[in-house]
Order: C-alpha cells, then sequence, then structure tokens
C-alpha cells in the first residue's frame, strides 16, 4: 500500500499526496508550516535520528586503526613510529578525499538509497581489519592499503549532512545539522572505548575483533535505512553552489580556518593513542578515548558561543586555547608528566571542537553579510553558503592527514614530538591573525557584521 504526505494546494487545503514505491517522496516542502507540522517534521526526525546512527558507525570505523594501530606490535608485527603514524593518518587523507564525491551521491543514488549502499561498504574495511590483524607476516604495504579501505566511513559525513540539510526548513536546519555531526564525531570516541574492551574479552587479545564487531551494526544500519529511512526527488546535485563557493574568496580562508580547528581534532583523534603508547608506555591506551569525546562534545557548545558572541570571536578564542594546550603539552613532554600532557591534550580537543561549531556557524553569516541584499543575492549566497560547507568539511578533513604526518617527521628528525607541536602553536597563532584582519580587525569589511 502506497502511504502518503501531505500537499498543500492553491487554495490552501491540504490533500494526501502518493509516495512512489522504493520510498521515494515525491513532494516535499518544509518550508510550509502546515505540511512541516502535519507530516514533515516526524518524517525528516525519523531520518535525522537514523542518519545519526550510520553516521556513527562511519566515524567509527574512520577511526578504528587509531585504535588497533598500538596494539600491532603486541601481537606479533614489527612497526616503527613511522609507519603506525603512516597507518593512522592515510584514513583521513582517503575519507578527506571521498567527501566530494559522497556530497553527490544523494542526489544521484537518492539518501536512504545512498545510506544503505555506505553502511554495506563500511563491512569493507571492517572484514579486511578483522583479516589482516591475525597475520603478522602481512606486509606494510598491504596494512596500509587496508587502512585506507577505513576513509570510506570518512565520506559517510558528506553524503549523511547532505541527504539531512534536504529534510529540513531554514529555521530548524542548523540545529538539525549539528546534531548529525556531533552524533557522527562521537562515534571516533566509542570506537577509542569499546575496542580495548572488546579486544581483551575473554583470553588473551583477539584484534580481529575491532573489525568483527562492526559487521552486525553496519548490516543493522543498511536494514534500517532499508526500512525506515526515505529519498526525496527533489533533492538535486546543485554543482552551481560548488562552483560559486569556490570562486569566492572567503570559502579559502573558511576552509584555513577548518583545517586548523575540524582537521586538528580529527588528526589528534587519530594519532593520540599511538603517541600515548609511545610516550608512555607505563600507560593504558585505553583512555585516548577522552580526547574524542570531549571534542565532540564542545562542537555544538562552539555553535551556540557562536550565536551569542559570533563566530570570529569564539574561533578566535579557541585558537589561542589551542596554542596554550599545544604549549602545555610540550611541558608535559619535558618533565615526562602524564597528568600534565592528558590534560593539554584535552585542552586541545575542547577547543579543537569549539572551533570547529564555530567555523560552521560562520560560513553562512560570511556568505550573507556579502551578499548583495536583495532577494535573488541572499539565495545566491544560501546556495553558495552550502557548496562552501561542503568544500571546507573535505578541505579540513586533510588534518587528519597532515596533524599524524607532521608528527612522523618531527619524530623522525629529531626524535620527539616537541617540534611537531611548536610548529602547530605557530600554526594556531598563524590562523589566529588571519581571523582576526579578515573578519574582526576594526576597518575590515565584515567587522561590523558579527561574523
Amino acid at each position: 500500500m502506497a502511504t502518503s504526505t501531505i500537499e498543500r494546494l492553491d487554495d490552501g487545503r491540504t490533500r494526501a499526496a502518493g509516495r512512489r514505491g522504493g520510498r521515494w517522496i515525491d513532494h516535499w516542502d518544509p518550508e510550509d508550516a502546515s505540511f512541516w507540522a502535519g507530516t514533515g517534521r516526524a518524517v525528516a526526525r525519523r531520518n535525522l535520528r537514523l542518519s545519526v546512527f550510520a553516521e556513527f558507525l562511519g566515524f567509527g570505523v574512520w577511526a578504528l586503526w587509531s585504535i588497533v594501530v598500538p596494539q600491532l606490535n603486541g601481537v606479533g608485527f614489527s612497526l616503527s613510529v613511522d609507519q603506525m603514524l603512516w597507518l593512522v593518518s592515510v584514513p583521513s587523507l582517503v575519507g578527506a578525499t571521498l567527501r566530494i564525491p559522497y556530497t553527490f551521491a544523494v542526489p544521484v543514488f537518492g539518501g536512504r538509497n545512498w545510506t544503505v549502499i555506505s553502511a554495506l561498504l563500511l563491512l569493507v574495511p571492517a572484514l579486511a581489519l578483522a583479516y589482516v590483524v591475525g597475520r603478522p607476516e602481512t606486509s606494510f604495504g598491504v596494512l596500509l592499503l587496508v587502512a585506507a579501505l577505513a576513509g570510506f566511513g570518512g565520506g559517510n559525513f558528506a553524503s549523511s549532512m547532505t541527504n539531512i540539510s534536504f529534510f529540513f526548513p531554514e529555521r530548524e536546519k542548523g540545529a538539525a545539522l549539528g546534531l548529525n555531526a556531533a552524533g557522527g564525531n562521537l562515534g571516533t570516541a566509542a570506537v577509542q572505548l569499546a575496542v580495548p574492551l572488546v579486544i581483551v574479552a575473554g583470553a588473551g587479545v583477539s584484534l580481529d575483533r575491532a573489525g568483527l564487531m562492526f559487521v552486525p551494526l553496519a548490516v543493522l544500519a543498511a536494514a534500517l535505512a532499508w526500512r525506515f529511512m526515505d529519498n526525496l526527488s527533489h533533492a538535486r546535485a546543485d554543482y552551481r553552489s560548488f562552483a560559486a563557493a569556490a570562486r569566492h574568496r572567503h570559502t579559502w580562508v573558511l576552509s584555513l580556518l577548518y583545517i586548523g580547528t575540524f582537521g586538528s581534532f580529527i588528526g589528534y583523534s587519530g594519532a593520540f593513542p599511538t603517541l600515548l603508547k609511545n610516550q608512555f608506555p607505563e600507560v593504558t591506551v585505553s583512555v585516548a578515548f577522552l580526547g574524542a569525546l570531549v571534542g565532540s562534545l564542545a562542537r555544538p557548545l562552539g555553535g551556540r558561543l557562536a550565536d551569542h558572541w559570533g563566530g570570529a570571536r569564539v574561533t578566535m578564542a579557541a585558537f589561542v586555547v589551542m596554542a596554550v594546550g599545544a604549549l602545555g603539552a610540550v611541558r608535559g613532554l619535558g618533565t615526562h608528566s602524564f597528568g600534565l600532557f592528558l590534560g593539554s591534550f584535552l585542552v586541545l580537543f575542547v577547543a579543537s571542537g569549539a572551533g570547529n561549531g564555530s567555523v560552521y556557524r560562520m560560513i553562512p553569516a560570511v556568505f550573507r553579510a556579502t551578499a548583495r541584499p536583495d532577494a535573488s543575492g541572499l539565495l545566491r549566497s544560501r546556495k553558495a553558503a552550502a557548496g562552501c560547507i561542503g568544500l571546507a568539511g573535505a578541505i579540513g578533513a586533510y588534518g587528519g592527514f597532515l596533524v599524524p604526518r607532521g608528527f612522523a617527521l618531527s619524530t623522525a628528525q629529531s626524535g620527539s614530538l616537541r617540534p611537531a607541536l611548536l610548529v602547530f602553536v605557530a600554526g594556531y597563532v598563524g590562523l589566529l591573525a588571519l581571523t582576526w584582519a579578515v573578519y574582526h580587525r576594526p576597518g575590515a569589511a565584515l567587522s561590523a557584521e558579527r561574523v
């Protein structure tokens, strides 16, 4: 039997509108208050809940190697620090690259259909990891290839955010996307907490369980999406918005800021367990999940603070705190103080998470402030802002590759993490100066807009 939605008629009345087979919805108008109250909100929220679950698993698979790698030498592998950091950085490289095609997959396949496909794709990196970690004779090249497969999970963020953006009205879109993003980010913390417990359940250490635990979860996510999610016929790939965003100079400024915030978050999340294992071998890596946890929880807080104080101010504050946190980590290494090192990194995670939220809030505000004040200009600015969010999200994720490789280079050249951390401090100071100069400096074009 066909299900139905509510369609607005010319005289203001409503009638049921049929839904095509395959859970395609042909009529969707969330800006219509009657439609939204009668049917739209319930359908959108159902899709949001299932999208969060699927994205949560995607982030978990994306971060899987971050917590598995520190355990590999203990089960017969013989990896150098540089090799270990390659294994935790390459998933971010692949995931960042996949974010653009994943964004356009939703209009091509349908949001529900692509959620099913992307959830089932998580079986590939999960099963491949389960296979190779029990074979210490596996070459490093094969390990690197299998780690790269985890990038499928990183692409899920882009398709999930794109899909949910079609369901909600403008007035509720920010909150919905914030919940979707925060739910996904928590997958990193969850996997870093759960994997150390799962692999030691029973006798000995069984690293293959780290991958196998995702098999039933990915199948469940695909089944729930198939049964309960929807495709929207009106969802179309807006290539022009990406082109408009790419031509806008603020897209590239904001992308740099997002590398500094989200790139730091995902990069530190990936490297942190390995750093703890190598710098403080007497401490269990199971505490590493705290970083991703507090960073994820700080993301919506950063957005709320930006709503009140302005995104530029909160972003500048985030870079100041991140610089202080990195200097604290340098001090912790110098004194071999685990407490100071851990506390400083938690400060880094909180500030980078809050910065994620504030930069995301800045994007629509910047494009609105630079648009022509007429209706067509504001419409074009909203579309360009949507394109900027997609581009900045992809570019920012490359920080997840750059941060671990920075630590690897620092260790190889000096035998210490301190030079890398000091370079990161200099980077945060530079990004602070850039934010101030473009968005907060007295006399700057956007300083009065409180973007």
